[in-house]
This record gives structure tokens, sequence and C-alpha cells, in this order.
């Protein structure tokens, strides 16, 4: 069987869209030369595509209904058991729902994908079996996971599992909520903003997002290469630092990874602060979106810290001030250029495409009316940018991501961590259903501003919380060197051993 090839008529309007006028002998040529030059493409279709095998036996599985889905945090429900011994023998994990599970159902926060059904497991999913986990299915998440919020995923909102109206943080906040809620040990996340460390502050939980391309992203849903990470979210830092063990290591397969180097992050655990030097980041606090309360108790944990023996100090980083602004081109047009005009895969890198994934996205173009509003004003600020600044500014942030890295990097070689917190605010309450529609943007961007810095330098990040406020769970965020990790998981570490966070 051949693949389709173009009509006279649509060869005519390809010419005319990459600015080629053709006379009628010119259409002939070209029709004729199209033909035989897409003969390869006959041959590939006819050919099996190279994916790895699957190797655990897993059932579909079900949607659950509300009776056993309390926070509306789960996407669907199956049960994938790993190995018979292993690290995580006797761990249970949910997964995101933009990881494939091959054999479970995969929507990433939307309709657009629904009826998808992957025909490979992620990089992490094996060996998240191959350490015995036990994979209890996949959590709910944000319309392609376009918001810092809970509220924009298909199924309807997220529920903060400590404050059910209030929304535990996206976009992986399915995750984040069934960790909390002690429905599982473990849970995989993404982050390309923040939506690891998001919802682990809203919702009171350990989310690290590790070294740019630490843990494979093979088999996970891209928005933007550059920024792309995945990582643990634990209910404690023990389980986090096992979990990463597990996930972090090239696999051959994913181009965010280069010079990974993986360490034995469990031994980091018991060691206390004492003699480690952390840098209190003066940009961090006081924002405009910043909440007092929020900003006194990740200084009163840093104060703790000292008490432990550590160095503690406050520097300036005044280039943090503009980390989310040069993430922004890069997100945004980023996301427009691979996610959706790419497909979710885009071109130009060597590794394993998911095809299958590739083919169901593309489906967004016939149904573009129902994508999320945040999705659709990512995608309209980045294609305008792309068509009529040629992505300048795209390359532009990126040039200057090189310096907010170098920023972070001056400090820390003085300095073992920096310290901010993770996000400036507590929870927010849900939009309500039929509120203002700008309630909707608000909630989902609002907390960027800490987080989505990291994502551009790639320095690995983990949200830690470190108290209570009205109510709501507030965190402190810790940065190390690049593939510092372990430092993280030692103040982390010796931070929890204080004592139940909820009580500071």
């Amino acid at each position: 069987m051949s693949v389709t090839r173009p009509t006279p008529e649509q060869l005519l309007d390809l010419a005319e869209s990459m600015g080629m006028s053709l006379s009628d002998d010119d259409l002939a040529f070209f029709h004729a030369g199209v033909n035989a030059t897409m003969m390869p493409y006959d041959i590939i279709d006819a050919l099996p595509d190279n994916l790895p095998k699957v190797t655990y036996p897993r059932t579909t599985g079900y949607h659950p209904g509300p009776e056993e889905n309390e926070f509306n945090a789960w996407a669907w429900k199956a049960e994938v058991k790993g190995a018979a011994s292993g690290p995580l023998k006797g761990k249970s994990v949910v997964l995101k729902d933009n990881i494939c599970l091959a054999g479970v159902p995969m929507r990433n926060g939307s309709n657009i994908l629904e009826g998808y059904v992957p025909n490979l497991d992620a990089t992490v999913v094996t060996r998240l079996l191959d350490a015995g986990a036990t994979i209890k299915g996949k959590a709910v998440c944000e319309f392609f996971c376009l918001s810092g919020g809970s509220h924009t995923s298909q199924p309807g909102p997220v529920r903060n599992p400590i404050r059910p109206g209030y929304s535990a943080g996206g976009s992986s906040s399915g995750s984040a909520a069934l960790v909390a809620a002690g429905e599982v040990d473990m849970a995989m996340g993404g982050d390309q903003g923040g939506s690891v460390r998001i919802p682990a502050a809203y919702s009171g939980i350990y989310g690290m997002k590790g070294t740019h391309g630490l843990v494979p992203y093979t088999g996970v849903m891209p928005i933007e290469s550059t920024i792309d990470h995945t990582g643990p979210m634990t209910a404690n830092v023990a389980d986090n630092a096992l979990m990463l063990e597990v996930l972090a290591g090239a696999d051959g397969l994913d181009p965010r990874q280069y010079d990974v180097r993986v360490s034995k992050y469990t031994e980091a655990l018991g060691k206390g602060a004492k003699g480690l030097k952390v840098a209190i980041v003066r940009e961090g606090f006081g924002l405009d979106v910043s909440e007092p309360d929020v900003d006194e108790k990740v200084r009163a944990a840093a104060e703790k810290l000292a008490g432990l023996g550590a160095t503690v100090d406050e520097v300036s980083i005044k280039m943090h001030a503009l980390g989310a602004t040069i993430w922004t081109p890069i997100a945004l047009e980023g996301l427009q250029f691979q996610m959706m005009n790419g497909n979710g895969m885009g071109m130009n890198w060597k590794g394993l495409y998911t095809t299958s994934l590739l083919d169901y996205v593309a489906g967004w173009r016939q149904r573009a009316d129902e994508l999320s509003d945040t999705l659709k004003v990512s995608m309209m600020v980045g294609e305008y940018a792309i068509r009529h600044h040629r992505g300048h500014y795209y390359a532009k942030a990126q040039n200057l991501a090189r310096g907010l890295k170098a920023a972070y990097d001056a400090v820390l070689a003085d300095y073992d961590l920096l310290l901010m917190p993770t996000l400036p605010m507590k929870a927010t309450k849900l939009p309500e259903a039929g509120g203002p529609r700008g309630d909707i943007l608000a909630r989902a961007f609002e907390m960027l501003p800490n987080t989505s810095p990291f994502n551009v330098t790639g320095h690995p990040a983990m949200a830690i919380p470190c108290g209570m406020s009205d109510g709501l769970p507030v965190s402190m965020m810790l940065i190390a060197k690049d593939y510092g990790e372990s430092t993280i998981y030692q103040a982390a570490s010796a931070f929890e051993d204080l004592g139940d966070w909820k009580n500071m």
C-alpha cells in the first residue's frame, strides 16, 4: 500500500504557502518529481516501528467513579505489578497522565486525546517496574499541562486534600493530591515551569525537579525540550531520594540528556546540615504577588537550617527577577513550535519518537475550539511571535538564559544551596464555575516567578514543606549546582528531622 501523494491542487496550495509561483508546466513537472521522490515513504510505511518491548503484564483498568475519586485526582485506575524484588518493592506509584503506560488510556488532561492508548512504556515506567514498584494508574493533570492551578483539566478541577475548595496546584495536580491524601506512596510529575514543585507546594508534599536531563523524558508527552523535566513527588524525603535513584540516568533515547551524572541519593540522608552554606536569594521574596506570611515562614525555615549548623547568608541575584521573563518566550514559542505545530514531537532530534501519540495530538486542529483558555492564550502568543517576529525573541531568550544560569552559578561557586519560597503564595481558591473568565488565566500563571527560572537554567530544585499558615501549606525551595541533588536531599532530610512541618 502506497503513502498518499499530493494531488496537483494540493501541491499548488503547498507551493503558494511557501511563497512559490508555479506555472502549469511547473506544476506538472514538480507533481511528477514529488511522486517519484516519495517512493521511500512507501517502504518506511511498511516497516514495523522500532519501539521498546512491553514486558510487564497489565489490564486496561477503568475510570473510577466519584465514590472512589474524592479529590477528582484519578484519571484512570489500573494495576501493573513490577519485579518480584527491588528497592521500590511494596511502594505504590501513580503516573501523571502525560506519561505513556502501554495498554492504559492517556488523555493529558484533555478530551483531544480521548481514545488514545499508548503502545509503549515510558523509560521511567520501565525503571519503576524493574525496581519492584506497583503502578496504580494515572493521575489527572491540567489541559496539556498548561496551568499552575488545578482547574483546567477536562475531568474538572482537582481538589486540594488539605482544603478541598482550594487548588492542588498544577500541572501535576492529581499526582500531588493523591500523595497528599495518602492514596499512593509516590507519584511521577512533570515540570516545564514548576509543575512538579507548584502542586507539591500547594499540597504540602516534596517535589524534586532534577537537573535538566537527569531523568529521561522518553515516552512522556513533551512541551518544549529545553525546559522539559519529569521527576518524583512524595510524602517524605527518603522516598523522594529513593525514587530518584531508580529514575535517574541516561537511556540513550532522550536528546535532553547530556553529561548525565547520577549519585546514590539515599546516602545523603541523615548527614545533617552542619557545614552546608546556604544563600537566601533576596529577589525571591517581596514580589508583587508575595504573601507576607509565606516570606516569613520561609525565612523562619532558613533560620532553622542555621540552627542545625548551616551557614546561612542573604545574597542578591538581580537577574533572578528576569528569570520568569526569559522563560516566557522559550515556553510559549517553544510549546507552539514543538507541542502544537509539531504534534507533540517536533523534529531535529535523535531518540525515541512516540509516533502513535504524534498521530493523536495532530487531531487538535479539528477541535481547536475545545482547547483550554490557558493553552489558547499561550498558543496565540507563541504563533504570533513565530510568524511576525521570526522566532527572534525565542532565540534571544535562549541567549539570555546563559547569563541567567551564570548568575546563579556565580553564587553557587561559594554556596552549596540557594533558598527562596517555592511559590510566593499559598494555595488559592478554585475559580468558581461561571465566574470571571480572567480568573482562569490568573490562577494558572500567577505563581511562576520563582519556579520557572530553573526550568530555563536546568538547575535541580526541590519543593520542601516548611509550615502552615491560615490552614494552608507553605513551601521553601532549595536549588543546587547541576547534578547537586544529593546536597538538596541532605539539607531537606535535616530539616524534615526537626519535626512535623505542619506544626512549624
